[in-house]
């Protein structure tokens, strides 16, 4: 099914000695970045359709190097920049961003779209977003964009080398089969059907990231979905996670990483790396002072319970040092959580990634 192009990988005998080399981040020549994906990892796509998923007014953006709002869902950074940092790459440019051009291209591309999922379905109500398969279609019209400003061969090997985002899965329980009440997909499925469904449809998404070239994917399973503001302002009596979301992400993450190694097995080496969202967030989610926030109920924007109503927008409550709390919005982290989430990826251990940390994988690749 699978045909490998890259150039090979490093065989298990030397694996002790990367894991020794991956404690300090080796240097290396920067590698093109590719996001896929929502909300969590959009920083700006959606800012050039009518939708009203965006954030591209304050007081989003209120702690980004401009102080601006840029289409990232955070006071900040996102976990993009944040890789890109890790990676020793600059920021990728949207896909749809007209300053998306020449030397630029080389550097990678974010596709992602806040308001997507898995499914089609998913985040019908937010209009004009480009769902999954439109993102992997621009990623072969990028392909073929960078094949004409530096010859085929080259472009092929700038992909195979790249390393891949890819961040899917809450918008398919939050925004379809827990939109409301009764919804059409809770109608067709039970929750553990509709989790295996969706695992499924993930698996093509994944095959298809791998033909298009990819060799290096880092996939995050979901966050604690009852624990974000939103849902304990809409379902919790007392600010507890919502019990029924938090049943969705344990059900999805562990088929998530499953799926994730039985496609490596098919495959032959590990492309796939599985990012534990839902622990590198439940940590200081459940614990915030152990890391510095004052909490993790309340959002820093918005209004209503905890901050968890509506929109975050210029007329809404704003707190005064972002970091101090761990959610930003009724939905995404603060900057500073992301900041913990990437550090965790770089360096985690194998409950937080597996098979390996990006730190492994950067050391790993540097001795191809």
């Amino acid at each position: 099914m699978f045909k490998d192009i890259s150039s090979g990988f490093v065989s298990v005998i030397i694996l002790g000695l990367v894991i020794t080399l991956a404690s300090v981040p080796p240097e290396v020549e920067a590698r093109a970045f590719f996001v896929f994906g929502d909300s969590l990892v959009d920083n700006g796509n959606n800012n050039y359709l009518a939708t009203t998923a965006r954030a591209d007014a304050p007081p989003y953006g209120i702690d980004y190097p401009t102080h601006r709002a840029t289409g990232r869902f955070s006071n900040g950074f996102n976990i993009p920049d944040l890789i890109s940092q890790a990676i020793g790459s600059e920021p990728t440019l949207p896909y749809l961003s007209p300053q998306l051009r020449g030397e630029k291209l080389l550097v990678g591309a974010n596709f992602a779209s806040a308001g997507i999922g898995i499914l089609n379905d998913t985040g019908i109500q937010f209009l004009n977003i480009i769902r999954i398969g439109r993102q992997l279609q621009f990623f072969q019209q990028y392909q073929q964009r960078v094949s004409a400003l530096v010859g085929a061969e080259q472009a092929q090997r700038l992909v195979n080398q790249a390393l891949v985002l890819i961040t899917l899965g809450g918008n398919d329980f939050v925004n379809n089969y827990y939109l409301v009440p009764i919804s059409a997909r809770s109608r067709q499925f039970a929750l553990p059907d509709y989790v295996v469904y969706l695992i499924s449809e993930y698996r093509k998404i994944l095959v298809r990231v791998y033909e298009l070239g990819a060799r290096r994917v880092l996939v995050t399973g979901t966050g604690p979905l009852g624990c974000v503001p939103a849902e304990r302002a809409m379902r919790s009596r007392n600010g507890e996670c919502a019990a029924e979301l938090q049943t969705a992400a344990g059900l999805f993450n562990p088929r998530l990483v499953q799926m994730l190694l039985e496609l490596n097995r098919e495959i032959g080496s590990d492309v796939f790396i599985a990012a534990n969202a839902y622990d590198l967030n439940m940590d200081f989610v459940t614990n915030p002072r152990a890391y510095g926030f004052v909490t993790s109920q309340v959002a820093c924007c918005g209004q209503g319970r905890f901050n968890g109503i509506g929109l975050c927008t210029i007329a809404s409550n704003l707190c005064p040092n972002r970091d101090i709390f761990a959610f930003w919005d009724p939905f995404h982290p603060t900057e500073r959580a992301n900041r913990i989430i990437v550090s965790t990826i770089v360096t985690g251990s194998t409950k937080y990634m597996n098979p390996m940390n990006l730190s492994t994988i950067m050391a790993l690749d540097s001795l191809v």
